[in-house]
């Protein structure tokens, strides 16, 4: 049997294995409670970390150097207003936001909160702001790394450069920085601004990252952007082009040159305009392909064949249903199965809509599907 890396790579390269990978992403909080009272038992046992695997649902283990890619100092957290509803507070990266409490699981809010205050108003702002983005710092990477990367010369699972968010993209920065609509202005209002911030980026990440890969080779980098709405990028290919693929193909060079095999990009939302650029920059792999949007993954290899690699793509709306509506759900995926290159996972996090009863269902017909066994979903 194949090792959880061997496996990997089997499928990235479009190479028979004795199965596909087996990989999802989390879950909603109120998720969690609702399987914890509906199996107490089963539920009850899970490490709940599905990014590093999880053995009752089969999922395949993967592994990640932890970077600490936030400003330090953090911003003094500071709550300004709270009561029964709601609470306004300024956080570690500075931004202010409100966020109601109502329905408030395990973290996970029922809806998004509303953002008040952002710390870039002006390019003054950023000078200052870099100041709290030092690269190489001791406290950006873990205390015991020595003996980490001994293990990890070891591995038999994949090893990813950074856990999920640690790598937050170009375009995710800068909206942190500014916020969406200020970000949208300021490619037209303080465009030498943006170029800064961008290239300032792209040199904090590598210098972040050099330590590590000067010393270890990795899998996979995963840049998450979330770029992308239901109608397509929150940018268009035109500023993209100008103020974020020159850096991204800096940044992607980089990770090459030190061996990296596989560089993704994480949005949500439909980003099929500007998938041709990522592909410039040296992008090889999509996901998670959110299925609201009204992308998916057999549309999208149609059209970009398989200098892209895929990932994700299963209708989290779908999982709610029935068994056969799963079941022909999975059954779309069969041709990207067979030709590899694809990794099916659940869009998103899972929400509370699912039950446990179907979301078993769902790793029972998966398991056949990564296996081959295609009769079961007929």
């Amino acid at each position: 049997m194949a090792t959880d890396l061997e496996r990997f790579l089997a499928c990235m390269e479009y190479e028979a294995a004795d199965r596909r990978p087996n990989h999802e992403l989390g879950a909603w909080g109120q998720t969690v409670e609702r399987w914890l009272a509906e199996a107490p038992v089963a539920a009850g046992a899970l490490t709940w970390d599905w990014f590093r695997g999880e053995d009752a649902f089969g999922l395949d283990r993967r592994d990640y150097i932890p970077l600490h890619t936030g400003f330090i100092p953090a911003f003094e957290p500071q709550v300004f207003e709270e009561n029964d509803d709601y609470v306004i507070a300024r956080h570690a990266n500075g931004i202010v936001t409100k966020a109601l409490k109502r329905g408030t699981v395990r973290g996970t809010r029922l809806c998004m909160d509303t953002y008040l205050e952002f710390p870039v108003k002006t390019p003054a702002d950023f000078a200052a702001l870099k100041r709290r983005l030092v690269a190489n710092l001791p406290q950006r990477y873990p205390e015991d790394l020595e003996q980490r990367l001994a293990a990890w010369k070891e591995r038999t699972c994949p090893l990813v450069c950074g856990r999920n968010c640690d790598l937050t993209g170009f375009y995710w920065r800068a909206r942190e920085f500014m916020g969406t609509e200020a970000l949208s202005f300021a490619w037209y209002d303080y465009p030498a601004l943006l170029h800064e911030m961008m290239e300032f980026y792209a040199d904090f990440i590598i210098e972040v990252c050099r330590p590590i890969l000067e010393q270890i080779q990795v899998e996979y980098v995963v840049l998450n952007e979330d770029l992308s709405m239901k109608a397509g990028p929150l940018l268009s290919p035109a500023t993209y082009r100008e103020f974020i693929l020159p850096h991204l193909k800096r940044v992607v060079e980089f990770f090459r040159s030190h061996g990296t095999r596989y560089f993704a990009i994480d949005t949500d939302g439909n980003p099929l305009d500007l998938i041709p650029l990522f592909l410039e920059a040296g992008v090889d792999t999509l996901w998670p392909i959110e299925r609201a949007a009204d992308v998916g993954p057999l549309e999208i290899r149609r059209r970009f064949g398989k200098a892209l690699r895929l990932w994700g793509g299963v209708d989290k709306r779908i999982l709610a249903r029935d068994r056969e509506s799963i079941r022909a759900h999975l059954r779309e995926f069969i041709p990207l199965i067979e030709e590899g290159g694809f990794i099916p996972t659940v869009d998103h996090t899972v929400p509370p809509e699912v039950s446990w009863d179907n979301w078993c269902t769902y790793l029972e017909l998966k398991r056949a599907l990564l296996a081959g066994n295609f009769a079961k979903l007929e």
